[in-house]
């Protein structure tokens, strides 16, 4: 038959309009363009070095549009889109074993489900060339544990937003190596370098929109500022709501840079670092608390599950607590046992002077989580649950 005739598209044509998570407020819809998705897939091939004929297993569906341009077969993941954390870890790897998977996307979340089950069951996945892990920090024990399960694969892990991705990506082999040590100590999750063609800066962070790029304040090599990144995948506005264009994009002439919302540093080796969303950072009167560089302390505990920093406030002034999600669900009613571990966790805040200074703790049986990806942690929202409840201190 005839091919299909190609439609007449420019790159600056209108392609779709994809919503982010809302995981730190309301969804908005990013306007994508023809030419932003040829960037995105020419810089997923180059970076993963994907190659046609391979097979994918997209456990966020929208990720399967991509593989028609990338020359991969899809196979279809039975996973509730809107509840990915309830997925059952064996039909995965099932899928994955049967169809000779090559190539997967999912957030840590789903990947530990994953992993547990492997381990538990003795099987591994062979066939697996590259596995990708986004949607939150991922855990430095993860990509450990892959090495054994997926023994023929790397884990990458790409950091980006609905408004501009990828932005950069590290593979586990830096992490595992060089970095996860320092995320232990508090430093933040290492999220590799800017990709070939994106450009990161680290800017003095402000809640104001920026005009223009000329009038932002670089930070030094290592200082933690709002995270700005430009690119030929990074979009140009949201769909019907200039004011939160004004707010999130800083024009810079032909091209313009997108506010991602999150802090970080740049290193000396040029190395991106994520520290935290710059809405759930915590100021008290005499320090600024990142969450990703303050939970990484707590959650080595053998007891604990993971840990949310909010800011609470108790007789007029705002202090940092952490909440607790423990491995244990007995915990929760269990005051004895939490003044226990309360003890436990003061002694890892000790070792670290970034994080000594929290003393405070609360208990929830299981965090509230964004819809997509079932990884992000809704701190706002628990920070609004423990407001008028009192802390456990040691």
């Amino acid at each position: 038959g005839r091919p299909f005739p190609v439609a007449p598209t420019r790159s600056r044509d209108l392609a779709a309009v994809l919503f982010t998570s809302g995981s730190t407020g309301p969804a908005k819809g990013v306007c994508y363009e023809h030419g932003m998705f040829e960037a995105q897939v020419a810089a997923i091939r180059g970076t993963y070095g994907i190659a046609p004929g391979e097979i994918d297993l997209p456990m966020l569906p929208i990720f399967a549009l991509f593989n028609p341009a990338l020359g991969m077969t899809t196979v279809v993941p039975e996973i509730n889109p809107s509840r990915p954390a309830a997925v059952d870890p064996a039909k995965i790897v099932q899928a994955i074993r049967q169809c000779g998977v090559t190539n997967s996307f999912g957030s840590p979340v789903l990947w530990r489900k994953i992993a547990d089950h492997c381990i538990q069951s003795g099987q591994t996945l062979p066939s697996l060339k590259r596995i990708l892990m986004a949607g939150a920090p991922v855990p430095p024990d993860l990509m450990q544990d892959y090495r054994q399960i997926a023994p023929n694969s790397h884990t990458h892990s790409p950091y980006g937003a609905t408004e501009a991705l990828p932005v950069s990506s590290v593979e586990d082999s830096l992490v595992l190596e060089e970095t996860a040590a320092l995320t232990r100590g508090g430093a933040g999750t290492c999220v590799g370098y800017p990709l070939t063609g994106v450009d990161v800066r680290i800017i003095e962070a402000t809640a104001m929109p920026i005009e223009s790029i000329d009038t932002v304040t670089d930070l030094a090599t290592g200082e933690v500022g709002e995270i700005i990144a430009t690119g030929p995948m990074v979009t140009r506005t949201y769909d019907h709501l200039p004011e939160a264009t004004a707010g999130a994009k800083i024009p810079d002439g032909d091209r313009v840079w997108h506010r991602m919302g999150d802090l970080g540093r740049l290193d000396s080796a040029g190395r991106l670092w994520f520290c935290g969303r710059q809405a759930e950072a915590v100021r008290s009167d005499d320090a600024v608390y990142y969450t990703d560089c303050c939970e990484a302390v707590f959650n080595q505990h053998p007891e604990v599950g993971r840990t949310a920093l909010i800011a609470w406030s108790g007789q007029g002034v705002t202090i940092p607590a952490m909440v607790v999600e423990p491995v244990r669900r007995s915990l929760i009613d269990n005051r004895a046992a939490q003044v226990r571990l309360v003890r436990g966790l003061c002694d890892l805040a000790d070792s670290i002077p970034h994080t000594s200074g929290i003393r405070s703790f609360f208990f929830h049986p299981s965090f509230p989580v964004d819809v997509r990806h079932n990884a992000k942690i809704h701190r706002l929202s628990l920070a609004r649950h423990f407001a008028r409840k009192r802390p456990v201190e040691a």
